[in-house]
């Protein structure tokens, strides 16, 4: 590396991008599969589909870290960033899924046209995050994690508690039978405790990876004990091209639409922070404008992903960590890990493997990954000032009684008009305009003035 260079152009050789490619790769992969497998199992997929799904958002995880990380026109922000898919999309696609009137392709219509939201609301995302301080967005993301703790937990005990069959031709649903047995829950306590295990008494690169590694294990017990059907994986393929629109031509419900345009905006303030944190640890100074490159590529990362079959794509900020614990600061090494996933996506085998991970395998990652999330919101609660300023509490205390009813009460809004389904039954999508909305009436607008740095802290306490 030559003076003249920044840190984050270095060129290093291959083999070392390489190495350090995979890491990144190997660090988020446990959160990159998690959304199509939580997608793939909520629209009751077969399982050469949830395959499908994977492999659709390794190779869109791998095209959108490239665009970020290298760069062209007005998107990216040739730094070192991951992108994959974002939680906090995954309530309000659960949602959807769970709404008979919509359909997969709903779910892509949304996507695409937050996308293209996003796209455009990019370079004033200075002057929307003053509605989204700490109190706001940590509320969102709690209810964030509490919404998807009963996915994780229904994974545990080995399913949904009930089932769709068909019945002499007839789609029925039947109780699960397996669900809640005893080798399900064993083996999810065991990828739970493994998980724990190496994130206290193992440090480095594979601390880093502790939820993947603890998912191996529970991979390995459960293959050893027959539990893990490899059927159709010898009619898979071992290359195929991700084909756009693979389900059909998108279709679009304004509710779903208006909701994925909401995670939008919590997913620009989440990357506003993340790129402000990954900023001071290369030693790269982030304007409003090199901040506008890089939210852009949410945007068009979620257009991409839904005419790709896949979902909104945000930055992940354990890979943010990762550039900090090495110190290697290069954008290409993640530029190389985008090469390496967009590989591993082309390669159906692969992901019909990921796709054999049994759910209770899943449940005991998911309770850690979940519940992370909602202790994220937390942390970021915990700087809240509820002292001087107790009209903050009413804020929490009422949004997460709005985000509680679709979980504590599904039938509570089921006699309200259908098209508002979506909106209603969205934990997530309540807590927030009401989180917004007591804001704006206890504690008005607020300024631009402190928006950066609530980002900043927002990005210290957040964990994909």
């Amino acid at each position: 590396m030559t003076s003249s260079t920044e840190p984050v152009d270095e060129r290093l050789p291959v083999g070392k991008l390489a190495a350090l490619g995979m890491q990144h790769v190997l660090v988020m992969y446990a959160g990159a599969i998690a959304v199509p497998l939580i997608i793939g199992g909520a629209l009751n997929l077969a399982k050469s589909d949830i395959a499908f799904l994977i492999s659709a958002d390794l190779f869109c995880c791998g095209l959108v870290t490239l665009i970020q990380s290298l760069g062209f026109w007005k998107f990216g922000i040739k730094m070192p960033v991951m992108m994959g898919v974002t939680f906090a999309a995954v309530g309000p696609m659960v949602a959807m899924a769970g709404n008979p009137q919509l359909t997969i392709v709903h779910i892509y219509g949304a996507v695409i046209v937050s996308g293209i939201f996003c796209v455009f609301a990019a370079p004033y995302m200075s002057r929307l995050m003053r509605f989204f301080p700490p109190v706001v967005t940590g509320t969102v993301i709690s209810v964030i994690g509490i919404s998807l703790m009963g996915v994780g937990i229904n994974w545990a005990a080995g399913g949904q508690p009930v089932i769709g069959t068909l019945v002499d031709g007839v789609f029925t649903k039947i109780p699960n039978p397996d669900y809640g047995s005893p080798t399900s829950l064993g083996i999810a306590l065991i990828v739970l405790v493994s998980i724990l295990l190496i994130t206290k008494y193992v440090k480095g690169f594979i601390a880093n990876i502790s939820v993947l590694s603890g998912m191996i294990i529970g991979f390995v017990i459960a293959l050893a004990m027959g539990k893990i059907s490899f059927y159709g994986l010898g009619d898979a393929e071992w290359f195929a091209f991700i084909r756009p629109f693979h389900y059909g031509w998108p279709k679009f419900d304004i509710g779903s639409i208006l909701s994925m345009c909401l995670v939008m905006i919590v997913t620009m303030i989440e990357s506003t922070g993340m790129f402000i944190a990954l900023g001071e640890i290369v030693g790269k100074k982030i304007d409003d404008k090199t901040l506008a490159r890089g939210l852009r590529v949410d945007g068009l990362g979620s257009v991409i992903g839904g005419i790709f079959n896949t979902f909104p794509y945000t930055s992940f900020s354990q890979n943010v960590g990762l550039v900090g614990v090495t110190g290697v600061r290069s954008r290409y090494v993640c530029a190389a890990a985008g090469v390496i996933l967009m590989l591993f996506g082309l390669f159906p085998k692969m992901a019909h493997v990921a796709a054999s991970i049994p759910q209770f395998v899943l449940g005991g990652a998911g309770i850690v990954m979940f519940g992370m999330v909602a202790a994220t919101g937390i942390k970021i609660l915990s700087g809240v000032d509820f002292q001087r300023n107790r009209n903050n509490l009413f804020i929490v205390a009422v949004s997460f009684g709005a985000g509680m009813i679709p979980i504590v009460a599904p039938t509570f809004f089921d006699k309200m008009p259908l098209f508002l389904s979506t909106i209603l039954h969205s934990g997530i999508l309540l807590a927030s305009a009401m989180a917004v909305l007591l804001n704006l009436f206890f504690n008005g607008k607020g300024s631009n003035e402190d928006s950066r740095a609530h980002a900043l802290a927002a990005a210290q306490s957040s964990d994909h």
